[in-house]
């Protein structure tokens, strides 16, 4: 058994989370962790083996480091860690990093391929043959839109929902996502896809990426793209959804949420019987009709933008001395 008990208050919240959480500790007897986030000075945690005493022998010594208002109490009886979160962008990257080391020696060639096809308007094939570098450029910058929704104003939706004292502070923490979906997950699928030979087929798109992998690991690695694909279906039409929710609900109030909702799964069905070029088509103009008016407003809002984080670039070199 485990399980992990949970709080966030206005005040200080140490006392409750370890009284809450060594109520519970009789579900585990393996480890037991507490970890707490405090504005300005961040995480605090402290994970012990609970095999040889009890969670109150371990933890209440302890207390005196612990400082925020909101905080997380686990307790593990079989896992060796309290507490475990996996990252299926990490998995994914791991394996196709797996891919390229497989084929260490097309990886020169690939990077070459890379700088040339995007200099030389002849020199891609596949879907791009005979295009023009401006074309080209349109496609990949589309695709990349697509895949970390900068400049669409989707993101900041979420990130509005951040309880967090400077605003600066959650862009540069949201920016982050874009750099590790773009720079280094769409860099590894695309070097994967090439060093393997794959992108020369008639396959393209969840297939082509397919094929990369089982070239590389039989037929595991379809299995592990599947996972992998299926989990990022997933949480992206979560995401979307909450989008829809928060646009619905400010346009239109509360009740409208239940009927967006059936409707957002209908679509979510018809999907499925789509062209994919239809749905990349269909992509690029409705993230056309969201980009245009929020890029208008982030023009407006430029000077905002600047003066709050220069105030918040001031507020860290302040902290520093």
């Amino acid at each position: 058994m485990g399980g992990f008990f949970g709080t966030v208050k206005t005040t200080e919240c140490v006392a409750d989370l370890f009284y809450g959480t060594d109520y519970n500790s009789h579900v585990g007897t393996k480890r037991g962790g507490m970890v707490t986030y405090a504005e300005g000075m961040g995480f605090m945690r402290s994970i012990h083996s609970l095999e040889s005493s009890y969670f109150r022998t371990k933890f209440e010594d302890e207390l005196s480091k612990f400082k925020g208002n909101a905080g997380i109490g686990v307790i593990s009886d079989t896992d060796p860690q309290p507490l475990l979160i996996r990252s299926n962008i990490g998995t994914f990257a791991i394996c196709t990093i797996g891919i390229i080391i497989t084929h260490i020696d097309q990886l020169p060639n690939a990077i070459a391929m890379v700088i040339d096809g995007a200099f030389n308007p002849t020199a891609a094939a596949g879907g791009f043959l005979g295009s023009s570098v401006m074309l080209a450029m349109r496609s990949g910058i589309a695709r990349g839109i697509f895949s970390n929704e900068s400049g669409l104003g989707s993101a900041p939706i979420v990130a509005a929902a951040a309880k967090t004292k400077w605003a600066p502070e959650q862009g540069l923490v949201s920016m982050t996502g874009t750099f590790i979906d773009t720079i280094i997950i769409c860099t590894l699928t695309g070097l994967s896809l090439i060093v393997t030979g794959v992108w020369c087929g008639d396959l393209n798109g969840a297939a082509m990426t397919s094929k990369a992998f089982t070239t590389t690991y039989s037929d595991v690695g379809s299995i592990l793209l599947m996972i992998g694909l299926s989990l990022f279906a997933f949480t992206t039409i979560l995401g979307w959804n909450y989008y829809g929710e928060r646009c619905v609900e400010y346009l239109m109030g509360v009740k409208a949420i239940l009927p967006y909702r059936i409707i957002f799964v209908g679509l979510i069905a018809c999907g499925p019987f789509l062209k994919l070029e239809a749905i990349w088509i269909l992509a690029d103009i409705v993230n056309g009709l969201m980009a245009i008016p929020n890029l208008i407003a982030l023009l407006a809002l430029t000077g905002v933008v600047v003066s709050e984080t220069k105030a918040y670039m001031k507020h860290l070199e302040e902290n520093k001395k």
